[in-house]
């Protein structure tokens, strides 16, 4: 008697008693047992590169048209004109003459003064570490460009450097005078100029080691010559507040002279040390020296006066051979905002240095990776493309290194680096800098798979919209493999995990973008396989994305293209390696790349037919049918056990749908052949698979019957002593679907499987409803025509009576230990699946103890 519930009837494939059941039960208990089963797998490896270079061995892009990862990289790499300051106007020199304070009295003379060379042989004779110090600068300047004769009194403003005052400065005593001295103020203010004079006591302290000190009063007093009514250590003269109110360029006059004095004080010595200095710890530990001096006195970035004097002495150190060094100039470098040709230079030397894994540790404990990704905040994408490819590059490198990955995340690197992709997808493919950002985006994917691997990344990626950002990418860069396969190990990562699968299957974009993928590069198996594993997470669980990716045009003619053409590849492989004449034991004991392919191809298919629709479509298939089964007639169960077993599950889901243009119900007696040879082999998840089929087939007579001729009924017997719940479910299946023919029923009593059926119900009945429920089911088609409860079940009828009874006892039957839920589910089941059938079955029993005849009930 069929039920009235269709969708009841679909979810179990066994003939049923008709017992009264809700379909919400039935939906609750399919989650725990679902006679459809989605398959999964493992995600395709990605092997580690052995050394660290832009473009993988794999990669696609032929060695001239991709940007060298081994260059050489000296002093002469980089670009002395741009290290100018960007603020420098150039001006006439100045009309005016300035009086020079010469005599020895007003000198410094704590600071010795270098001495003119005698004439030009001299000059050309200073080694090449030193020369650059000779420049047209002051007589006072340590590191002059021109040296100047002491009693010339005359000095021209060099045309090349910014026309600042304080560039006339001869000392840090004669530069307070002068600057001042060319001010137009009135007597009185000239008085006071004159008048402020530090005395050489002070300027002698603060060059002994009081800079610190010193600088930190002179920022003082100026505050306070700032505010009326303040007293202040130096003179002031009635012009005072008129020299400062108003007076933008004197306010600008003031922060150079600290500069000016930081700058000797605090730099140069520091500069001179890197210019002597041969040991290598010694100039690291100069290097953080500066970088800490030139922070304290604001002088990172564009707008430092003698940021050019700088970026000289510190481009002559990058031919030292030291990667320490290197790092520490790197950084320096990066802070000072250099840009042109030397923001690619030091990007590159950034890169050399992380291209080393041995350096990770010493990365680890300097501030590269800010500056790095401070590179990638604010430099212009496509004026800069080659300098963000090396420094895309360095990062890539360093998030190979577990801790500098985590101080990615906690810096927010994921965000940071979708905004960078959204720059490069907003250039086109006509764009000139197209080609270029490719080699980028290589990098920047590249990182992004590595940060993937840290949930708060995950987070970030989630959050800030990469699936379109990635599908927008994968569309325009279709004809570019690699960075394609780069976008597709992201979501090969990312899909394994629910909250982003659940994304990537909500944008529809994504499924015509694989399939476009699958058709162009279909023998790509690198790719072809992460694509195929993608769809198979979407499918795993969700409907809607079964049904999206089905409706697709060509989808399943695209999935068969794929079997076929890896289907041949791996048959291809077989024969040639059965054809070397080796031994079975030397087969690869892991799967070839064609098999590999083939396993989450079938996995795909599986899923699919879940979905109502999807699976009868699939089911009415007959190419797809005939390559499942092809699986099975050639590969054994030893040779590649999860390509078997999928091809299994596969059939056993489509073996479901019922209709006549099933290609599965035509074949049904080719497929029980080569399920036999499954069933005959050591592999028990292999015969576990071949009986579920069977439970499947078995509804067919002619499948019964093969059953019984092959003898395979006495092998489903013994696998109820397999103390497995899953097989002893698969085998009652069977054995429930053969005791509907009366013919057939007696078979119950060979091999003792009455008794075996018995102990199932008393090993797992409490545990498992469901499969107590079947057992009981079996044995009431085997009663049906009883006359004595003891003839019929012989030497387990009293066993089975108490047993019943028991089961059907709530209090005893019921396991109140478990939580609440679990305590639910059970009871659920138990009332609704095992009670209505356990009570006919225990009254049928009863009734006949004392031998009356029983009445005939119509088998399922």
């Amino acid at each position: 008697q069929p039920s009235k519930d269709k969708n009841t009837e679909k979810a179990e494939p066994f003939y049923r008693l008709s017992v009264p059941k809700k379909k919400t039960s039935s939906e609750i208990i399919n989650e725990a047992r679902n006679v459809l089963r989605t398959l999964r797998t493992r995600r395709p490896f990605t092997p580690t590169e052995d050394q660290r270079k832009l473009f993988g061995s794999g990669s696609s892009r032929p060695p001239q048209n991709r940007p060298p990862s081994v260059f050489s990289l000296h002093a002469s790499s980089f670009d002395l004109a741009e290290s100018r300051p960007v603020s420098g106007v150039r001006l006439s020199p100045l009309d005016h003459k300035p009086v020079l304070v010469t005599s020895a009295k007003d000198e410094d003379s704590s600071i010795s003064l270098p001495k003119p060379p005698a004439d030009d042989a001299e000059v050309r004779k200073l080694s090449s570490a030193r020369a650059h110090f000779f420049r047209r600068t002051s007589q006072g300047s340590f590191l002059s460009a021109k040296m100047v004769p002491p009693d010339q009194n005359e000095e021209k403003v060099d045309s090349e450097e910014p026309a600042m005052m304080n560039n006339l400065c001869r000392s840090n005593n004669n530069c307070l005078a002068e600057k001042r001295s060319y001010t137009p103020f009135n007597d009185e203010s000239r008085q006071f100029i004159c008048n402020e004079h530090i005395s050489r006591s002070e300027k002698e302290d603060s060059l002994k080691g009081t800079a610190g000190k010193f600088l930190f009063q002179l920022r003082g007093e100026s505050d306070q010559m700032k505010k009326p009514g303040t007293s202040s250590a130096w003179p002031r003269s009635p012009g005072w507040k008129r020299r400062l109110t108003g007076a933008e360029d004197e306010t600008r006059i003031n922060e150079s002279e600290e500069e000016e004095i930081f700058w000797h004080i605090k730099i140069l010595p520091i500069l001179h040390e890197l210019e002597k200095e041969d040991n290598i710890e010694n100039l690291c530990l100069a290097c953080t020296k500066l970088y800490q001096a030139l922070n304290e006195g604001n002088m990172l970035g564009k707008r430092f006066k003698r940021r050019s004097v700088l970026l000289k002495i510190l481009y002559k150190l990058v031919d030292v051979d030291s990667d320490p060094l290197r790092l520490k100039l790197a950084k320096i470098l990066l802070a000072m905002k250099v840009d042109g040709k030397n923001l690619l230079g030091v990007c590159k030397l950034a890169f050399k240095i992380c291209r080393n894994e041995k350096n990770d540790y010493i990365i680890q404990n300097d501030g590269l990776l800010d500056c790095l990704l401070e590179v990638l905040r604010t430099e212009d994408l496509q004026k800069n493309n080659e300098a963000l490819l090396y420094c895309m590059g360095a990062i890539k490198f360093m998030s190979g290194n577990a801790v500098l990955l985590n101080e990615m995340v906690n810096k927010g690197a994921a965000e940071m680096l979708l905004q960078l992709m959204k720059q490069i997808n907003k250039v086109k493919e006509n764009d000139t800098y197209f080609s270029n950002l490719g080699h980028v985006l290589v990098q920047l994917t590249a990182t992004l798979r590595n940060l993937a691997d840290l949930p708060p990344a995950r987070c970030q990626l989630v959050c800030n919209g990469a699936v379109s950002e990635l599908c927008v990418a994968l569309e325009q860069r279709m004809n570019d493999k690699e960075v394609c396969t780069s976008i597709v190990r992201i979501f090969s990562k990312l899909s394994s995990y629910s909250d982003f699968c659940a994304a990537l299957a909500d944008c529809s974009r994504c499924y015509i973008l694989f399939l476009a993928l699958l058709n162009k590069h279909q023998k790509q198996q690198d790719l072809v396989i992460r694509i195929i594993f993608i769809l198979g997470n979407l499918t795993e669980k969700n409907n809607q994305a079964r049904e999206q990716f089905f409706k697709e045009r060509g989808s399943v003619n695209t999935l068969i293209s794929l079997f076929q053409t890896y289907h041949e590849l791996d048959l291809n492989a077989q024969k040639r390696y059965h054809g070397r004449g080796r031994e079975e034991k030397n087969h690869p004991k892991h799967p070839s790349e064609a098999e590999d392919v083939l396993i989450k191809l079938i996995r795909v298919l599986a899923n699919l037919s879940i979905h109502p629709s999807v699976g009868a479509a699939l089911a009415a298939a007959h190419r797809i049918v005939e390559l499942l089964v092809t699986v099975l007639e050639y590969k054994s169960v030893d040779d590649c056990e999860e390509l078997v077993i999928n091809a299994a599950t596969t059939i056993n889901n489509l073996s479901y749908y019922k209709m006549k243009s099933s290609a599965v119900q035509d074949k049904k007696l080719h497929i029980a052949e080569m399920l036999l040879k499954l069933l005959m082999s050591n592999n028990m998840d292999g015969v576990v698979e071949a009986v579920r089929v069977f439970g499947n087939l078995s509804q067919y007579h002619e499948i019964c019957d093969f059953i019984m001729q092959k003898k395979i009924y006495k092998f489903m017997i013994a696998l109820l002593d397999a103390k497995n719940q899953d097989v002893c479910f698969s085998a009652c299946g069977v054995l429930l679907n053969l005791t509907v023919d009366k013919n057939k029923r007696a078979l119950l009593m060979e091999e003792g499987g009455i008794g075996k059926l018995v102990d199932c119900l008393q090993d797992f009945g409490p545990a498992d409803w469901q499969l107590a429920c079947l057992i009981c089911k079996t044995l009431w088609n085997y009663s049906e025509n009883i006359t004595s409860a003891a003839s019929c079940f012989g030497e387990d009828t009293n066993t089975l009576l108490v047993l019943l009874t028991s089961l059907l006892d709530e209090e005893v039957a019921l396991d109140y230990s478990l939580d609440t839920d679990l305590r639910d589910y059970h009871k659920l089941y138990w009332e609704k699946e095992f009670k209505p059938v356990a009570e006919k079955l225990l009254h049928r029993m009863q009734s006949h103890q004392s031998c009356l005849p029983a009445a005939t009930i119509t088998p399922f």
